[in-house]
């Protein structure tokens, strides 16, 4: 099992890039990851973006990654206004807001969504990031939904009971109109790091899983 390191050879705190299509997804997919490299890197420097974020689900995204983030070095959260629902048809911009990133930010690790997600935006994003940061280390994460798209990972986290705890305390507490669907209940998140922490056979029990297409050692 390997160490989850970002370590860089200049002594800098590494950086991190976590993208998300909507609210809760970056939170759904890696929060726990998240919270394990904020512990273990003193000084991590985090850039989070939300794509889509209206009203008080604009509100909610930018809470939620404070939470998240508690502990950090340097962050940069950021929510944009583009449509749920309707990424494919609004490709042009979506695709200059990744352009504009690609100018503000060097990440030693990108989070984003799996290029395999049947949600349209989604995939949209997962396309996006790879077009934006080719030379990176991109690690796609995984949403439970509806559409059983859930995939067969590559690489896994271990977490600790703590670590599963705090993700599935601030997803309830930071997104509350979300507490009404179905999919979003404690049962859920619970159930995804357990199976994950099965499939690598975690120390702690629970894990969080990517897809990672390319590692260059």
């Amino acid at each position: 099992m390997l160490g989850l390191t970002l370590a860089r050879p200049d002594g800098v705190p590494p950086r991190v890039l976590a993208v998300g299509a909507h609210p809760d997804d970056i939170e759904i997919g890696c929060g726990a990851t998240i919270l394990r490299l904020v512990a273990e890197h003193p000084g991590l420097s985090v850039d989070w973006l939300v794509l889509s974020g209206h009203g008080e689900r604009a509100g909610e995204a930018a809470d939620s990654a404070a939470a998240f983030l508690a502990g950090a070095g340097a962050t940069h959260v950021m929510v944009e206004g583009f449509r749920d629902g309707f990424f494919p048809y609004l490709g042009e911009a979506v695709k200059e807001r990744f352009e504009q990133l690609k100018s503000e930010v060097a990440p030693d690790l990108v989070l984003t969504h799996r290029l395999e997600d049947r949600h349209q935006d989604h995939r949209l994003v997962a396309e996006l990031t790879w077009n934006t940061f080719r030379d990176h280390l991109i690690l796609e994460y995984e949403i439970p939904k509806y559409e059983g798209d859930l995939g067969h990972p590559n690489l896994y986290v271990p977490l600790t009971q703590e670590q599963g705890e705090r993700k599935v305390e601030l997803l309830r507490k930071c997104f509350p109109s979300q507490a009404g669907r179905s999919w979003f209940s404690d049962a859920t998140f619970w159930a995804t790091l357990q199976l994950r922490g099965i499939e690598c056979n975690a120390p702690g029990r629970y894990a969080e899983a990517f897809q990672a297409r390319k590692l260059v050692l």
